[in-house]
C-alpha cells in the first residue's frame, strides 16, 4: 500500500486548499480558486475565466506566480427617459361621485 492511499482512507488530506490561494493545473495554467467544498472547487483561471471542477479529481499545484491586474468592474447606471424626467406628478381631480 503506497502511504498516500493510506494517509487518505485514514482521512488525513494530502492538502487543504482555502479560498484565494493561487493554484496551477495543468490544462489551464494558472488561477485563483474562488470556492473550495468537498464536492466541488472553483477556480478562477488567468486566461481560461471561471471552472468548476469535482474536488476529488482535480490536480492543482501551488503556485507563486501573481495573480494580474483585472481592471475593476464599472457598474451600469440605468438611463432615465426623456418622459419619466420630464413628467409631473398627476394631480387629483374630482370627480362628480366623489362631489355628491
Amino acid at each position: 500500500m503506497v502511504a498516500a492511499d493510506a494517509a487518505n482512507r485514514v482521512g488525513n488530506p494530502m492538502k487543504s486548499w482555502t479560498k484565494g490561494d493561487r493554484v496551477s493545473q495543468a490544462t489551464y495554467g494558472a488561477g485563483t480558486l474562488v470556492e473550495v467544498n468537498e464536492h466541488h472547487t472553483v477556480i478562477d483561471f488567468d486566461e481560461h475565466g471561471r471552472r468548476v471542477f469535482s474536488t476529488r479529481l482535480v490536480v492543482l499545484q501551488t503556485t507563486n506566480e501573481p495573480a494580474p491586474a483585472k481592471p475593476a468592474r464599472k457598474r451600469v447606471v440605468k438611463a432615465k427617459t426623456k418622459d419619466a424626467a420630464t413628467k409631473e406628478p398627476k394631480k387629483e381631480t374630482k370627480t362628480k361621485e366623489a362631489k355628491a
